[in-house]
């Protein structure tokens, strides 16, 4: 049964979104999935993916939990590798280039592909040694002047420098759960990435916190592709462009977010939203 012939469904995708309507992303393709499987050992995960995702725009993953969003966002720079026994068929292509290819340097796929998780990470040290630390193993910059330039602009970037610059010296522990997860972000943009992936950034944080990683979310759009898995139907549609939905392993529907949240393809895309299972 197709969404339309319900006319417009009342639901959350109504809600406005924080970003410039006027500012459109890209479609050249940034991100591929072709014919994409996974397994953890014998037990299969993902089947056959094929999803395409613009650069510079921001992409939600939605789908009930266990549903392999978060294993196919893994897939994208290569975590899952670090699980013993998991195994992928078919490619993952960063502008064009296969990322599971033998020739692949999974370091600097890592350093393009940044990753922001869901319980905010912090090391154990200052605040700018956080931020400095991918620069210094990167060999990013060349001098203590560059370094500290480098600092300042991805916390800038991240919406943090006004809230640290006078403490960059402090423990990163000592700060709000929100504050955490932009310094976490500033981590990520401090290597200079392509693409930042976000695994339910926003889970563990309050309400104010959650608006300002938001509206981060949206200002990151400008520069990188973002590509965020949420379990949280009105964010999905508040701050992404393109919604993807999965369901026990298989990619449903993606498309544009208007048109998954008003008129989506698939029954079970709109059962999923409007709350009927899941």
């Amino acid at each position: 049964m197709q969404a339309t012939s319900k006319g417009k469904m009342e639901n959350i995708s109504q809600e406005p979104k924080p970003q410039d309507q006027q500012n459109q992303p890209s479609t050249k393709i940034e991100i591929e999935a072709e014919n994409l499987n996974f397994f953890y050992s014998q037990k299969q995960a993902l089947y056959s993916i094929n999803l395409k995702v613009p650069e510079k725009s921001i992409t939600a993953f939605i789908g009930p939990s266990g549903c392999g969003k978060s294993t196919f966002l893994r897939t994208i720079n290569r975590m899952n590798d670090i699980i013993p026994g998991t195994r992928v068929e078919g490619k993952v292509l960063l502008n064009n280039q296969n990322i599971y290819a033998p020739t692949v340097d999974v370091v600097d796929l890592r350093r393009r592909v940044g990753m922001v998780f869901q319980k905010s990470t912090p090391f154990p040290k200052s605040i700018f040694d956080n931020v400095a630390y991918g620069i210094k193993i990167n060999k990013l910059s060349s001098s203590r002047a560059q370094l500290q330039q480098m600092v300042e602009q991805a916390l800038e970037q991240a919406a943090l420098w006004s809230e640290v610059k006078d403490r960059l010296n402090d423990s990163a522990l000592a700060l709000s759960g929100g504050q955490q997860q932009r310094l976490c972000i500033a981590r990520t943009l401090a290597v200079m990435p392509e693409v930042i992936l976000m695994d339910e950034p926003c889970s563990a944080l309050d309400p104010i916190a959650t608006e300002k990683i938001e509206e981060l979310i949206v200002e990151l759009r400008e520069k990188y592709t973002v590509i965020i898995v949420t379990h949280n139907m009105q964010q999905a549609s508040r701050v992404s462009d393109y919604t993807a939905f999965f369901l026990l392993g298989e990619l449903i529907e993606f498309d544009e977010t208007e048109k998954i949240f008003t008129y989506p393809k698939e029954k079970k895309t709109e059962d999923y939203i409007t709350g009927r299972f899941g």
